[in-house]
């Protein structure tokens, strides 16, 4: 199983983000390091408030190429340790787990030949009732696989 760690200070980014967003869905693009087989770090990730209603989110493939190049030059092109690492958004009005489409965009994403993606991981959150987060990871892998990851 996938384990995806989500440091405290980016926790803390999402919540806030979340709360600002309110009943529309936010997101934005993971991006990770590799601490050893199986075992990811999120290092950064960008927030989108835009592109959202109650029941959608479209990232903006712009602003996600703007921050990945950005984190590749920061980490020096080191692609085997630090690369892209998938997708998160909110579902503040539904259960945080995949719906039918963000399985289909994710399986597009892993078996597109232009990002060279072996896998991406899916991270949907939203705030419970004691404004904490809650959320899950599902890992997408380029043979089609989809399984549960765990934060």
């Amino acid at each position: 199983m996938t384990q995806i760690t989500l440091p405290v200070h980016l926790r803390n980014k999402i919540q806030a983000a979340l709360r600002k967003g309110g009943t529309r869905e936010i997101g934005g693009v993971l991006m990770g390091e590799q601490i050893r087989p199986g075992v990811f770090r999120i290092v950064d990730l960008t927030i989108q408030m835009s592109g959202g209603t109650i029941a959608s989110f479209i990232r903006s493939l712009v602003e996600a190429l703007r921050a990945l190049a950005q984190f590749f030059s920061q980490t020096d092109h080191s692609y085997t340790r630090f690369n892209y690492l998938g997708e998160w958004h909110s579902h503040p009005s539904f259960e945080p787990v995949p719906s039918g489409t963000d399985h289909e965009t994710m399986l597009q994403i892993v078996s597109d030949p232009t990002v060279g993606a072996s896998f991406a991981v899916l991270l949907i959150v939203k705030l419970n009732g004691s404004d904490s987060l809650s959320g899950s990871v599902t890992v997408y892998r380029d043979e089609g696989l989809v399984e549960a990851g765990h934060l």
